[in-house]
């Protein structure tokens, strides 16, 4: 191993947990944060154009997320596989598979895109958009295919980044990206005037510069592991099925999140486009808030990957407690000033008087119910990142895809709007006490 290696080796397995799991943190919670407020920025000038784009927004985040689904499950899937061999010593099995999950994500994302842009018409009916909605969608997504394989494979490399250990060099790949995407926000739309389109073109150029610094910090050797085509060709067919299914968890994540977007808007186009803007609002405004908890937790995976691979087992158990505690005081905080807020919230997006009464009422309602998501966040990240797929992947489907789905079509049914609404956080609660007995039984087998 070289030096560098050898000492981001000792950094991973002799640091306090509860001091490395912060350092890795701040760096994810500071990317997310600047997306998250991309995300924000971007449906407050999106908004400034009427309800119908506002409610584009969310059709565009559920077509974004079936592009991040891919990236995150080989990236992840990669990342995963890279922390525990390098806390085995092994950066030659770690570059391997970090240049094969890579590879495959960029792949991933071209051939959504060419499926995609074949099929526009249809794809923005899936999504959910209603007539007056879909023109606005339409146009937003063609830039967004535009840019997928980047935006795909960007994802990929800052989840290897993240789980070697080397969460700041992610950050600013994708931080320059989103702050690029703020400006050209500005640029395109007030200033030049160029509506939707133009926040499609930032979106695209912004994602391609993110990709190019990511790969950049590959390149410029400021990483362990190296990514380099000529190690493709000692691959073999089991080390992408390797990684596929160790980030598949991510994949049925991100899936089930795409779909729950997509039958969340259609359940709200029947109420009009004030419903869909209104959920939508919510939904971006809640990832935001949550976003901080999360990356505590995706400063915890590196950590607990690293860690499990190096044999340094009462390290991973230190971490996952770390993890929950600083994620539910974290959370609690947001929760709070997300229901004392919500109208006001609200209105800084969309001040429609149908959408406030939409969008308040399902924001309070998730405020309360985020408390009960960190301890199962938790759990999901620690049986990815120690490689148990199958815990993963049942932990990974079962809030938005075993809860969720039957509650939103059952309780839109039975309570029409007020069933929407609840759906959400109905799912969040009743996830808890599934999780308990997945963490039980982990550390019960978990060598001392």
């Amino acid at each position: 191993m070289t030096a560098r290696s050898d000492e981001q080796y000792t950094h991973m397995t002799r640091e306090p947990v509860s001091r490395l799991v912060v350092s890795l943190a701040v760096p994810a919670i500071v990317s997310m944060m600047i997306t998250s407020v991309y995300n924000l920025v971007d449906t407050a000038f999106v908004g400034t154009l009427g309800t119908s784009a506002s409610g584009a927004t969310g059709i565009v985040f559920g077509f974004m997320a079936i592009i991040q689904a891919f990236g995150f499950m080989f990236g992840q899937g990669a990342g995963s596989i890279v922390s525990r061999a390098l806390g085995q010593q092994d950066e030659q099995r770690a570059s391997m598979h970090a240049t094969l999950g890579v590879t495959a994500a960029f792949a991933s994302g071209l051939v959504v895109a060419l499926l995609s842009v074949a099929q526009l018409d249809r794809v923005v009916r899936l999504l959910g958009s209603t007539p007056t909605i879909a023109p606005y969608a339409k146009t937003y997504i063609s830039f967004i295919l535009l840019a997928a394989p980047f935006m795909c494979s960007s994802f990929a490399l800052n989840n290897v980044l993240r789980y070697e250990g080397k969460a700041m060099l992610g950050t600013i790949g994708m931080g320059i990206g989103a702050v690029l995407n703020m400006v050209g926000d500005f640029i395109f739309m007030p200033v030049l005037g160029l509506g939707i389109l133009g926040a499609g073109l930032s979106t695209a150029l912004s994602e391609i510069v993110s990709w190019a610094v990511l790969l950049s910090m590959f390149a410029r050797g400021k990483t362990s592991t190296k990514l380099r085509l000529s190690l493709l060709h000692h691959a073999k067919l089991v080390f992408l099925a390797d990684i596929a299914a160790t980030g598949f968890p991510s994949l049925l994540r991100q899936a089930l999140n795409s779909i729950t977007t997509v039958l969340l808007n259609s359940c709200c186009a029947i109420y009009g486009d004030a419903a869909v803007a209104g959920m939508s609002i919510v939904s971006r405004v809640v990832f935001f808030a949550f976003s901080i908890a999360l990356g505590i937790g995706q400063g915890f995976q590196p950590v607990a990957g690293f860690n499990y691979g190096a044999r340094s087992y009462r390290r991973v158990r230190d971490a996952f407690r770390f993890t929950c505690l600083a994620s539910q005081v974290v959370i609690a905080i947001g929760a709070t000033v997300l229901f004392v807020g919500a109208e006001p919230i609200i209105a800084r997006f969309r001040d429609d008087p149908a959408v406030l009464e939409v969008g308040v009422r399902a924001l309070r309602l998730q405020a309360v119910a985020l408390l009960a998501l960190p301890l199962s966040v938790s759990c999901e990240m620690l049986y990815q990142s120690c490689g148990h797929r199958t815990g993963a992947t049942l932990l990974s489907g079962m809030r938005n895809g075993l809860l969720f789905i039957p509650l939103l079509l059952v309780l839109s049914s039975i309570r029409g709007l007020a069933g929407i609404q609840e759906a959400q956080p109905l799912s969040y609660v009743l996830s808890l006490p599934i999780t308990i007995p997945f963490i039980m039984r982990f550390f019960r087998n978990l060598p001392d």
